[in-house]
């Protein structure tokens, strides 16, 4: 198992959980706590929908992406969540059956108070910044980061009250440093819409469309700079409160968590900054292409999250490291996997237009591998290809088939995908490695096997909640 230090290791449970033998029985996980709370009727499993919708806020947007601010958390409505946050929410079992509606919950409840304090500073900076960056964090993806933290605190043994609170809190922040990213990314590479929905900066745009275009378009690009500038300020909060409060986490916890977030925003930005650099510049090498890749996807995506909850498990060097380990494998498969599905992947699957990469110009690993090959084969036509081809906004269908043709023939496409397979068994050997608690661990190969698109190598865990599409029928699309 994960190792902890002796005062976080248990022979029985944590509070809040079974002893050892009894969680072994059902698959790693405590059984649920008897009561509606925690009962699914249908299942008999537990389930935090139950546990934490009480009172929960739904916000509905308009038209145009603009919430309906009369129906984003107002005033007061995120206290019934609060109670029943502190009734239940520290039961690791409670949590175990629905990672995504427990991070929900706390979200509703912080994000109910920064709208709050954003409605009294200003009206207008309320409605048009802060509610849409609560908006859009409540419309989150799959929460794949925060699931990841939460398998990786109880893989390595946690489940205490104090480490449950921080887990989903720190889970809070990282979807907010996710909002963050996203906005921003989105008004870097010019993208009009996110999730099926306007981008931010176009919905501010459209929004004061009674003014001149060209002043429209600006307060929307400032809209967004400072509405991603807000989201990670909200998630600095989150975190500086969670380290304050850590005085019942294990000793070095709180110290290991900062380092860790420190880290993770300066990566974050690195990354984007590399991808964004590769794109104007053009022509990385392979090498430089997985670089971004590692910065930009592997470490803020998958490793990061993972070393967050063994951080807050307590969890000693060897087992973090292997964690860490096969967190940074398993995410740049995923990248790996994002750049195939962008040409070869139904769209009606992945959510998004194919080929916008190729159109873009992105500097992606796949492209850069086919460039190095064919420049040392001496292959002038598949040069021409890609050359003709990447940074063009307006190829066409046929253009990406040319595309297509020539990373096909040129083997790159089979030597990405057996990449792929090569990592996704290396961060399957990795977890092992660390040695984790069974039922956690089933949960932790199925969620990394989903992100490296390679599904059916691993077991569903018994007795768990169902990730069969673990990330849903948008694939790589749906983690961001």
């Amino acid at each position: 198992m994960c190792s902890t230090r002796a005062t976080f290791r248990h022979s029985t449970a944590p509070p809040g959980g079974p002893p050892g033998d009894v969680a072994a029985r059902h698959g790693g996980r405590p059984p649920a706590p008897s009561g509606r709370a925690a009962t699914d009727g249908a299942t008999g499993r537990g389930t935090a929908a139950d546990a934490y919708d009480a009172g929960r806020p739904e916000v509905l947007g308009h038209d145009e992406g603009r919430p309906d601010h009369a129906d984003v958390l107002g005033s007061g409505r995120g206290e019934g969540v609060g109670q029943r946050l502190d009734e239940v929410g520290t039961d690791p079992g409670v949590v175990d059956a629905d990672v995504i509606a427990a991070v929900r919950a706390v979200l509703d409840r912080i994000l109910a108070a920064r709208l709050a304090r954003a409605r009294e500073l200003d009206a207008v900076f309320a409605e048009d910044l802060a509610a849409r960056v609560t908006d859009f964090t409540l419309r989150g993806g799959r929460r794949i980061r925060p699931r990841l933290l939460w398998w990786s605190l109880r893989a390595c043994g946690g489940g205490t009250p104090a480490q449950v609170r921080a887990a989903l809190h720190a889970g809070a922040a990282v979807e907010l440093l996710q909002t963050c990213a996203l906005v921003h990314d989105d008004l870097m590479d010019a993208a009009t819409t996110r999730r099926g929905r306007p981008a931010l900066h176009t919905a501010v745009a459209r929004q004061y469309g009674d003014i001149p275009r060209g002043a429209a378009r600006r307060l929307g690009d400032a809209a967004a700079v400072l509405a991603g500038d807000l989201a990670l300020a909200w998630a600095d909060d989150v975190m500086t409160d969670l380290l304050l409060d850590g005085d019942d986490l294990p000793p070095e916890a709180p110290a290991r968590v900062r380092d860790i977030w420190r880290g993770t925003r300066t990566e974050t930005i690195a990354g984007q900054y590399l991808d964004m650099q590769g794109q104007a510049t053009g022509q990385p090498t392979p090498a430089r292409a997985l670089r971004a890749a590692c910065l930009k996807s592997a470490l803020y995506t998958v490793e990061r999250p993972l070393a967050l909850g063994a951080a807050l498990a307590g969890a000693d060097q060897e087992a973090t490291q292997a964690l860490c380990r096969a967190g940074r494998c398993a995410g740049v498969a995923f990248q790996l996997r994002d750049d195939l599905d962008d040409l070869f992947a139904d769209p009606d699957v992945t959510g998004k237009p194919s080929g916008g990469d190729v159109r873009e110009g992105k500097p992606t690993y796949l492209m850069a591998l086919a460039r190095a090959r064919a420049a040392a084969d001496g292959d002038s036509a598949t040069l021409g290809v890609l050359d003709a081809s990447l940074g063009r906004a307006d190829l066409t269908e046929t253009g990406l088939d040319r595309v297509r043709d020539v990373l096909t023939a040129t083997g790159t496409r089979d030597l990405v995908q057996e990449k792929i397979e090569r990592l996704r068994r290396q961060a399957l050997r990795h977890l092992a490695a660390a040695d984790p608690e069974p039922g956690p661990a089933a949960t932790l190969r199925t969620l990394l096997t989903a992100i490296t698109g390679t599904p059916g190598h691993a077991p569903e865990p018994a007795g768990g909640p169902p990730f069969t599409a673990a990330l849903g029928a948008g694939g790589a699309e749906a983690v961001r």
